[in-house]
């Protein structure tokens, strides 16, 4: 049976038409020109699965190891037999759609997976803003005013995308990511999307995209209209059923606990240094993603000069 270690990914791209080259370009990473919407930095869903970018294990997947070392990888409070999460780096060149994923309570009636998810912001353009939640008062009849006449601008709720802060996103709510912003996202394990206006923008093939009223409309929550932005408490960004986002930003060797419970997804969001455990050690660097195994036992990061590290948990 294979030995678990801190287990680094190869990431999986995509080339949306609204992203741009920011991920490569800041996190300096060897890829060649083109468009880099999205990086899926840790998946097991089947539209991008990421390998295993180091050692003995290098070039699988965790779907590959899941079958014999789940409670090992995942921990104690993960239930089910997959990952929980899809862990992702978002470069919104241009505004995205307007959009919306079911939560827990309807994706079943909409042949959808339910996807709540985050957005920590990393970098953002000075005037960058998301869109996230209706504005309080606004129903079902205002809404599908606004979709005809085009105004979904004014019926949103417009929060600025600075760095360092983070937006809470439940399924259900109305959104849409606005140009300039460099965000981590973190969500369920679902790609279940519903487009309900595209800013009459058109594809690669001249066309419209498509949308998806009828079931945007059977999912919207109308009473997801509270502020979105997460109140940050010491190191935690925010916890909910789903996940818990803390950063670290570090200046000393700083250990980290393991209890079994839950694995630690790391993005190393600025710096470099070294994780250290029991068995041997690697080497960070500013971009990279891990995922330290709930058994592995406890763990050091050691920065060279100052590191910042965001860690995905399941509370």
């Amino acid at each position: 049976m294979e030995k678990l270690y801190p287990l680094r990914f190869n990431p999986v791209y995509k080339d949306y038409l609204w992203g741009g080259d920011r991920i490569p370009k800041v996190f300096r990473r060897n890829e060649p020109a083109g468009i880099y919407a999205e990086s899926w930095e840790i998946s097991t869903h089947p539209d991008g699965e990421t390998t295993i970018a180091n050692g003995p294990l290098a070039g699988k997947t965790l779907s590959d190891l899941l079958p014999e070392h789940k409670t090992e990888l995942l921990g104690t409070h993960v239930e089910g037999d997959d990952f929980p999460l899809l862990i992702k780096l978002i470069d919104a060149r241009d505004t995205l759609s307007v959009q919306v994923h079911p939560n827990d309570a309807n994706a079943a009636a909409v042949d959808g997976d339910p996807k709540t998810e985050m957005w920590y912001f990393l970098e953002s353009d000075a005037d960058a803003q998301v869109y996230c939640g209706l504005k309080p008062g606004i129903g079902k009849a205002e809404f599908l005013q606004a979709m005809e006449n085009k105004t979904f601008a004014d019926i949103l709720q417009a929060i600025p995308a600075t760095p360092g802060e983070a937006v809470f996103v439940p399924g259900g709510t109305v959104h849409a990511i606005g140009a300039g912003c460099l965000i981590l996202e973190i969500q369920q394990n679902s790609n279940t999307t519903y487009r309900i206006y595209d800013w009459d923008r058109v594809g690669a093939d001249g066309t419209a995209r498509d949308l998806h009223i009828d079931k945007a409309l059977q999912v919207i929550d109308w009473e997801s209209n509270a502020d979105p932005r997460c109140e940050v408490r010491g190191t935690m960004i925010k916890s909910c059923d789903y996940f818990q986002l803390d950063r670290h930003q570090l200046s000393e060797e700083t250990g980290f606990p393991m209890l079994g419970k839950s694995f630690h997804a790391l993005l190393v969001a600025e710096g470099s240094g070294i994780i250290r455990w029991a068995d041997g050690e690697e080497k960070l660097a500013a971009g990279q993603s891990w995922l330290v195994p709930a058994g592995l036992g406890d763990y050091e990061i050691i920065p060279e000069g100052k590191l910042t590290l965001l860690r995905v948990t399941i509370p």
